[in-house]
């Protein structure tokens, strides 16, 4: 018996918009794959997207957001962050009705915001879900986000972050969590404005850490000497100069702006601590600091690397040989095939 297929669309083929895709066709590799997943991709750059097939990440390429999402049943949103608003009108003229959107743009609450307004304008029936994907500890120390750095296994051992709000379907929800097993992770769940408030402190704040120190850096009268001592320990402080592009990283730091302020403004306090431990050549104080503050890296990376936290609501492990992503009610939802005696579906 023939499997069913379920088409997806890939709205940017970068690091993880293909590292999806390549996860995706190792699932319909597997001796337990239910379906199969026929992928289209997109991308601004047409080079990228034709590599991105060359990769096997996509069986074929569109040439727009329009072409990519139309009667997809799954589109998924990994486009650079300024082209995620502008996106959602293309789709919002392309999606079928109970089409699930699965975005993995950083900021949960304005992605929530465009697509409302973008889908609900013109009367579409599919459905936003948010998700932020942490990625495989292996690459937890690697570098930069791009293409080349896609991997079909960026996924494993790691997280599917989904931020549903009120308004959001469950069969939809369902979904993505189940998505989330067929590509090897896992489902975990999160408020939008509370993921948001993470955001800043993971993503935003290592980007203005990186834009101030280099921003000084260049600006200081020895740096025509001292750039020629550059090492990977600099080149990690600013990779998202050099990965993303400046719009990017403006849209980023703008749209979560309230939560990086707090943030910015305890590190600010904290850079005045260590300044005055410094000018005041307080070693024991130092120490403290560096003991203290690397026994916590350790930690973080050790129960990073094991992918286990204290009250982490993570759903059950799921066998994903019973996973069967179909179209019910006119919608399409994931449903678990439950193994009862009765063979009932869930």
């Amino acid at each position: 018996m023939a499997k069913p297929t379920v088409e997806v669309g890939i709205l940017g083929l970068g690091r993880i918009g293909a590292s999806f895709g390549l996860a995706l066709k190792r699932y319909n590799a597997s001796k337990d794959a239910r379906q199969t997943f026929v992928i289209t991709g997109c991308d601004d750059n047409t080079a990228h997207a034709d590599k991105a097939k060359a990769m096997g990440a996509v069986d074929s390429v569109a040439r727009s957001v329009y072409e990519t999402s139309r009667d997809k049943a799954i589109i998924i949103i990994a486009l650079p962050y300024s082209s995620v608003q502008p996106a959602y009108r293309e789709i919002a003229g392309a999606a079928r009705d109970g089409a699930v959107i699965i975005d993995t743009s950083p900021l949960k609450l304005p992605s929530l915001a465009w697509a409302e307004k973008g889908l609900n304008d013109r009367g579409r029936g599919a459905h936003m879900v948010g998700a932020t994907m942490i990625l495989n500890p292996a690459y937890l120390f690697d570098g930069l986000d791009n293409l080349d750095n896609a991997h079909a296994d960026l996924f494993d051992k790691g997280a599917m972050l989904i931020a549903p709000n009120a308004k959001s379907v469950p069969e939809a929800i369902e979904l993505v969590s189940d998505l989330a097993e067929i590509i090897g992770t896992k489902a975990r769940y999160a408020d939008p404005d509370e993921h948001d408030g993470w955001v800043a402190a993971t993503e935003g704040l290592p980007v203005l850490l990186g834009l101030a120190a280099f921003w000084s850096l260049t600006k200081d009268q020895g740096w025509s000497d001292a750039q020629k001592q550059g090492n990977p320990a600099l080149g990690r402080l600013i990779h998202h100069l050099y990965d993303t592009h400046p719009d990017d990283l403006r849209d980023l730091l703008l749209n979560n702006r309230a939560n990086l302020i707090a943030k910015l403004d305890k590190f600010t306090q904290t850079l005045g601590t260590l300044r005055e431990i410094l000018a005041t050549n307080d070693s024991a104080a130092l120490e403290e600091a560096l003991i203290e503050t690397t026994d916590a890296a350790h930690l973080w990376v050790t129960n990073r690397k094991e992918n286990k936290w204290k009250d982490d609501p993570r759903s059950p492990q799921v066998d994903t040989s019973n996973l069967l992503i179909s179209n019910m009610f006119g919608s399409l939802i994931g449903k678990r095939m439950k193994s009862d005696k009765n063979g009932s579906d869930r």
